[in-house]
């Protein structure tokens, strides 16, 4: 009599079954010419997948390592020249901040005016990234998070999908696989084991410091220095590179398992809307930034992109942008992010019912009286 398999085992099946699909999704995408296909054809075919009833799932050692390849592979495009350009960063990241803050006042407006949302889940459903925290804060509240979810994922789709599209539309991508110098031969096996030691030791320092997306963010810093200053030319092989970047679409794309998508068209108008409002907001700063010369209109429209900050790391890499450039301006939102939504959201909190009051006794007569 067969054995029921165990829970280690239908994860791992699970897991097989959603990279499969998202490798499928992911090459289909990229035959047919779509910009960043790998990522984006991943995403959407294992969403659609999930929301069909398959019980997608991509567990969170594999999602860890996968962020860190990716990583790696973000690194490797730094050159000492490309460093060169830090310079520029601090008007643009100001700009940045202003158009984030004005992205979750309009949106929370939006959300709260046009659909009815409390402040607090307006506030939630606006903010642009930290999806982790996000959730956290709302599940402290008490809020909707089905609704909240739905939002935040559904904004992360739309971008990943719309972004290489518009881009394409305006021919501002390139075309093709679209990774950075992967390696072709044989990477010296001591500098490629010092490229992911130090990668690595990176995203766990910042995952320890609990940054969102810290892994990621972390072993391409490590990864970046590393190229950067030219101490390690190794790079992962292609078809790592081209792995990692349908991971990432696998791990987006699984959230939506468990949804019925009857509450996820129930919440589309709000999605939609919503991101639709954001978008608008971005936009407009993007075109302010624009005008001046030394900023890639591409490179400005994934950095100020009201989306997820390793999604959009990972478009950056599979359409050959600046990737120290977009990973600046996602961090610097999210440090902005991460301290004002906590201190609005407590701010915005309903203060207590007020104790209720005791009525006191009539005073019993006495023999004086």
């Amino acid at each position: 009599m067969a054995q029921p398999p165990t829970q280690w085992q239908r994860t791992a099946l699970r897991a097989a079954e959603t990279l499969l699909i998202g490798t499928v999704g992911g090459v289909i995408f990229t035959l047919i010419g779509f910009p960043a296909g790998l990522v984006s054809g991943s995403l959407l075919s294992v969403a659609v997948a999930a929301l069909a009833g398959r019980p997608l799932i991509v567990p969170r050692p594999l999602s860890r390592v996968i962020s860190v390849l990716v990583g790696i592979s973000l690194g490797a495009v730094v050159t000492p020249e490309t460093l060169m350009g830090l310079a520029a960063f601090p008007l643009s990241i100001a700009v940045l901040l202003v158009a984030t803050v004005c992205m979750i006042a309009a949106t929370g407006c939006y959300l709260r005016f046009v659909h009815g949302w409390d402040p607090q889940s307006a506030l939630m459903g606006a903010s642009p990234g930290g999806l982790g925290q996000v959730m956290v804060l709302s599940a402290e509240y008490g809020l909707d998070v089905r609704a909240i979810a739905i939002v935040q994922v559904m904004r992360v789709v739309s971008l990943t999908i719309g972004i290489p599209m518009g881009l394409a539309l305006f021919g501002l991508t390139t075309k093709g696989i679209m990774l950075p110098r992967s390696g072709t031969g044989i990477a010296s096996p001591t500098e490629l084991a010092i490229l992911v030691a130090a990668s690595a030791a990176g995203g766990l320092l910042l995952l320890r410091l609990r940054l969102p997306g810290g892994l990621m963010f972390g072993a391409m810093i490590a990864s970046a220095i590393l190229h950067g200053t030219g101490f390690i030319q190794a790079v992962l092989p292609w078809w790592v590179a081209a792995a990692a970047v349908i991971g990432i679409g696998a791990v987006t794309g699984s959230r939506f398992a468990g949804s019925d998508p009857r509450t996820l068209l129930h919440y589309l108008g709000a999605a939609l809307g919503s991101f639709a409002v954001a978008l608008s907001v971005a936009s407009g700063f993007v075109l302010l930034l624009t005008t001046l010369p030394s900023i890639r209109i591409a490179d400005a429209v994934v950095a100020f992109a009201p989306g997820a900050q390793d999604t959009m790391m990972v478009l950056a890499l599979a359409l050959h942008l600046d990737p120290i450039f977009v990973g600046a301006h996602h961090v610097a939102r999210f440090l902005l992010v991460s301290v004002s939504v906590p201190l609005l959201a407590r701010w915005l909190a309903a203060p207590p019912p007020p104790p209720p009051q005791v009525e006191m006794p009539a005073q019993r007569p006495t023999i004086e009286d």
